[in-house]
């Protein structure tokens, strides 16, 4: 499939007076799922929007920026919802919910993928994964997919149900895809946080009505089972997990009933961290600063507003310091690592360009200033 850019379609910007390349621009409104800010297996940053139609990509001209090319137009018809994940080899896989079908008939819902091999190259021909609910008329019950990749490069596929299982499917070691998995759980709300440990296991927060629980796999490539309940039940769309050591996940949601922060483990009770977040999703990273590993968090808080946190790995108790940028921005923010270890925050501004900032040299962690790419 072919990787268009914005001079194949003026859609996605306006030609300045002299003639040259359009500008990128993206319409506040037309964005549906993402951002997304992923290293390339060059080391470039690439960064993802879904809008009708395409996901739009950007790329760094070279590691550790500054510069920007793009956006890039992968198209991407009638899927309405995406995710984008990554596995250890750096290959980009997009996962979406496609939804089919003619005027006055049921609608035809599967779920697809397609993949990024090299930073700047086209994606594949999208794929479909297919749907467990084999009946045409029910196929739309299937809801927005999430995924991650194991260490062997085995992708795995979850999605919740209107009747509130989450089911799974997997490539096996050959990369054909197993049978549909149905992971027995009951009252699930959404698809769940899902983290492939550096241990080669898998771990997953599922979140149901009145709770939450992980799910976990007691072997590489066992399907995951149920594990400890969390003693939290997360706002729906808040929860994500990152591996904070070896085989061991930290959460980081926000708590549907007092609508504050929590970080929460397997086994462990949850610990409130502050903040006065939106109705997003967190977004969490491990980096060392100042010789020390540290959690980075960010959040868009009530007002809209990017607001960044630290604290030391799972040392969450021990305090997390809040900073408000200040940066108005519509949706998630996102995090990352560029080619020369710096912090990278990126978000889409308030009239829908993604706009992003830069760790300073110096330190402790001091964001450089908003740019937008």
């Amino acid at each position: 499939m072919r990787a268009g850019t914005v001079r194949d379609n003026e859609r996605q910007g306006r030609r300045p007076a002299d003639g040259s390349r359009p500008i990128p621009t993206v319409r506040p409104d037309a964005v549906l799922s993402g951002p997304w800010l992923l290293p390339g297996h060059d080391g470039r940053l690439l960064a993802y929007a879904h809008v009708d139609g395409a996901v739009l990509r950007w790329t760094e001209d070279g590691a550790g920026g500054p510069g920007w090319q793009g956006p890039d137009v992968l198209p991407a018809a009638d899927v309405t919802r995406c995710t984008l994940i990554q596995g250890t080899n750096r290959y980009v896989h997009v996962i979406g919910r496609r939804v089919r079908g003619s005027a006055g008939g049921p609608l035809v819902v599967d779920l697809v993928y397609a993949i990024q091999y090299q930073a700047g190259r086209p994606m594949s021909e999208w794929r479909s994964v297919g749907n467990p609910l084999v009946r045409r008329e029910r196929s739309a019950e299937l809801g927005v997919p999430a995924g991650a990749v194991d260490t062997t490069g085995s992708l795995h596929v979850f999605a919740p149900t209107a009747e509130g299982r989450a089911v799974l499917r997997r490539e096996d070691a050959k990369g054909r895809w197993e049978p549909w998995a149905d992971l027995k759980a009951t009252g699930v709300r959404e698809a769940p946080a899902v983290v492939a440990a550096s241990t080669g296991r898998m771990e997953l927060l599922v979140t149901t009505h009145n709770g939450a629980a992980i799910w976990y796999q007691a072997k590489p490539g066992a399907v995951p089972e149920r594990g400890h309940d969390l003693g939290v039940v997360p706002l729906p769309g808040s929860a994500t997990g990152l591996e904070t050591s070896p085989g061991r996940v930290t959460y980081v949601l926000t708590d549907l009933h007092s609508g504050g922060i929590v970080t929460v483990r397997a086994g462990e009770w949850p610990v409130p961290i502050g903040g006065a977040p939106g109705d997003g999703r967190h977004a969490a990273l491990a980096v060392t600063i100042d010789g020390h590993p540290c959690t980075v968090l960010a959040h868009r808080d009530h007002a809209g507003r990017i607001v960044i946190g630290v604290c030391p790995t799972e040392g969450e108790r021990y305090g997390v310091w809040w900073t408000d940028t200040g940066v108005d921005c519509l949706g998630d923010p996102v995090l990352a690592r560029d080619a020369r270890g710096r912090v990278v925050v990126l978000a889409l501004g308030s009239d829908g360009a993604p706009t992003l900032a830069r760790q300073s040299d110096g330190p402790g962690l001091t964001l450089g200033a908003w740019t937008r790419i």
